[in-house]
């Protein structure tokens, strides 16, 4: 997938500034695809450009001018030609892991420490995936919400966010169970 597709997926929910975009890829794209600020704004002037977006400039009174970015009829049909293409299966590259790899013939610490950070931002972004969930779901439950809400697409990437994010939790905890087990250090520092 390319960050274009992101873009206008991410454009999908109506008109949004280079910075309202940015706060989307935080929010609710960051658990499937990351790009920065100076990513998004290249692209979305490539993607005018390309006549796939539109982009209209709005002067506010006490701030510098803005340009707001929609889809065009050609930004659908683009992302409709990208829906039809074949998914590319996805990978985990995660220098977490290469280091879990290697930990048998290196310092145990540092490795614990990094398992213990990795775990407590898996649980930050739970927290944040469930509000996201709840506010996009309202009174609803979950079924009632994907049967009958108008769009679903927000809510489900958010949902495998949530599972990614849970498993990686659990991930790091197992991980560091064992090795702090294998190496004698309890939590907080070595075993008298």
């Amino acid at each position: 997938m390319a960050l274009r597709h992101a873009v206008l997926a991410a454009l999908l929910d109506g008109e949004s500034s280079g910075y309202q975009l940015a706060r989307s890829f935080d929010l609710g794209m960051a658990n499937f695809w990351h790009a920065l600020p100076q990513q998004l704004y290249l692209e979305l002037t490539k993607l005018e450009k390309d006549g796939l977006v539109e982009g209209r400039r709005v002067i506010q009174e006490s701030r510098p001018p803005k340009r707001l970015f929609t889809l065009t009829e050609a930004g659908l049909a683009e992302l409709a030609r990208f829906a039809e293409a074949a998914a590319k299966p996805s990978f985990i590259r995660d220098d977490l892991m290469v280091k879990v790899q290697a930990v048998d013939h290196g310092p145990v610490e540092p490795v614990l420490e990094q398992l213990d950070e990795r775990a407590a931002m898996a649980a930050a972004k739970i927290d944040i995936f469930e509000r996201f969930l709840r506010r996009l779901r309202g009174d609803l439950d979950e079924e009632t919400f994907l049967a009958t809400a108008e769009r679903v697409g927000p809510y489900l990437t958010c949902l495998r966010g949530l599972r990614f994010e849970e498993e990686t939790a659990a991930w790091c905890a197992r991980t560091a169970g064992a090795l702090r087990v294998r190496s004698g250090l309890a939590r907080g520092g070595p075993r008298p």
